[in-house]
């Protein structure tokens, strides 16, 4: 019997020891995805800016605006293309807007070659180049293009249309 007790006992020693390991190895596992958790959060956290101090707090402030600068240029009479007896003509008042106001002599300065390249492009337009949101839209941006070639390193921002007459 003394034999029998020792292998009931070593058989419920067996028996007992994988519950046992099964519940370490889910606590091995559990800290594990803790730990993952955590270590998760805390990048999120990091990558979020919560632990950014003074620079987040700096970033943070809202840049403060500069006034615009805006020079006019003189009124424009451009005669356009045309192909029949009747001629076309487009009068234009604008005026730019500037990046900086550091910029403003130049563009002053430049003024005769601005308007120089506006009166080229200008002339090569036909009536049908003008006419809708998308004409004025392409006319916009091709003066613009022509102007920043010309008072380079300068930069105009936007070309603001006071008046256009097209007849």
């Amino acid at each position: 019997m003394a034999a029998t007790k020792e292998v009931e006992a070593e058989a419920a020693d067996g028996e007992a020891a994988p519950p046992k390991s099964s519940k370490k190895l889910i606590i091995i596992i559990a800290a594990g995805v803790l730990v993952l958790l955590l270590a998760g959060g805390g990048a999120a956290a990091y990558f979020m800016g919560f632990f950014g101090g003074k620079d987040h707090k700096e970033a943070e402030k809202p840049a403060v605006p500069v006034p615009a600068t805006y020079v006019q240029l003189p009124d424009l009479l451009v005669n356009l293309s045309s192909s029949g007896r009747r001629s076309n003509f487009i009068k234009l008042k604008i005026t730019l807007e500037l990046e900086k106001a550091a910029d403003e002599p130049r563009v002053k300065t430049m003024q005769p070659r601005i308007i120089d390249n506006f009166q080229t492009y200008l002339r090569d337009l036909r009536l049908e180049d003008l006419q809708g949101a998308q004409g004025l839209f392409r006319l916009r941006e091709e003066l613009l293009i022509r102007i920043n070639a010309a008072v380079a390193p300068a930069k105009v921002t936007d070309i603001l249309f006071q008046e256009m007459l097209v007849q």
